[in-house]
């Protein structure tokens, strides 16, 4: 099995967890940030990210805003207050979901 694909129905959940968490973050920044947290057993592959930032935005969980860096443009991230809420309301659910098989597996 893939090591990512327990993470696959995730990848929403954490990329607005980190948002709240850091703030603001741009999509490289993303994927190094899950990586370092999972110490190596996420890797969040471009392919995988972009789509779901793009999504984000179009549902307005998120904006994006572009910052000269070093004289290049580096698109940042940032939850917009209805990607505040819809953060946790999945937190909580995801901590529920992690509590049931926390029991299950625990039996």
């Amino acid at each position: 099995m893939k090591k990512n694909s327990l993470y696959k129905g995730t990848l929403q959940n954490i990329i607005l967890k980190l948002l709240a968490k850091e703030v603001k973050m741009y999509g490289y920044q993303i994927t190094q940030r899950a990586k370092e947290l999972t110490h190596g057993e996420l890797e969040m592959t471009e392919g995988a990210l972009y789509p779901l930032l793009h999504k984000l935005e179009a549902e307005g969980m998120i904006l994006s805003e572009i910052q000269k860096i070093n004289g290049r443009d580096r698109k940042y991230y940032l939850l917009t207050e209805k990607g505040k809420k819809q953060q946790t309301e999945q937190e909580a659910e995801m901590k529920n979901y992690l509590f049931n098989l926390n029991t299950i597996f625990n039996i």
